[in-house]
């Protein structure tokens, strides 16, 4: 059994139900799923780069990437329609409350001058996009192997009807929002 889904059913569901006065406790909103999206722009002019951002993704998520191609052409860019660009990775269930804990408890206290992150990313509906600058934060990824530092995107899904709901949630698991 995991850390975080020990602490959501013992200490965070009755936490919230007495706070938002839930008459089930099937009404309370919990992580559906976490969805890591990282973008390569540099895969349109080389294309081993995205077989490394896989590779780091699968690292860090113990999950098989999936590989995401563009929708649409951008001459700008020199980007053709179905051209693979980035790579994303959905957990759920074990692996998502494992990586959950991993971003909570060690990797977002290395990011350099943490002082939390963002109240304001919530997107109205209950759910958390969070935007990492490096992938380094990350205990797996080996520094001396990585060629280039690229971001990615996490967003937490969460079953919150408002992003108060949501916020409550993620503070009750111990996400670090600033103060």
């Amino acid at each position: 059994m995991n850390r975080l889904k020990e602490k959501f059913d013992k200490d965070i569901t009755p936490a919230l139900v007495s706070k938002f006065n839930y008459k089930s406790v099937m009404e309370v909103p919990k992580i559906e799923k976490i969805v890591i999206n990282m973008g390569v722009g540099d895969a349109v002019q080389n294309a081993k780069v995205l077989d490394n951002a896989v590779e780091e993704l699968s690292l860090i998520t113990g999950q098989k990437p999936v590989v995401t191609k563009a929708k649409n052409s951008i001459a700008g860019f020199r980007l053709r329609e179905g051209m693979p660009i980035g790579a994303k990775v959905t957990l759920r269930g074990e692996r998502m409350y494992d990586f959950f804990d991993k971003l909570i408890s060690v990797s977002l206290p290395r990011v350099r001058d943490f002082r939390g992150i963002s109240k304001k990313a919530f997107d109205g509906r209950g759910n958390y996009t969070l935007g990492v600058r490096e992938q380094l934060i990350f205990p797996e990824i080996d520094y001396d192997k990585v060629n280039k530092v690229r971001g990615m995107d996490i967003v937490i899904v969460t079953t919150a009807n408002t992003d108060e709901e949501a916020r409550e949630l993620l503070t009750a698991f111990g996400m670090p929002f600033q103060k």
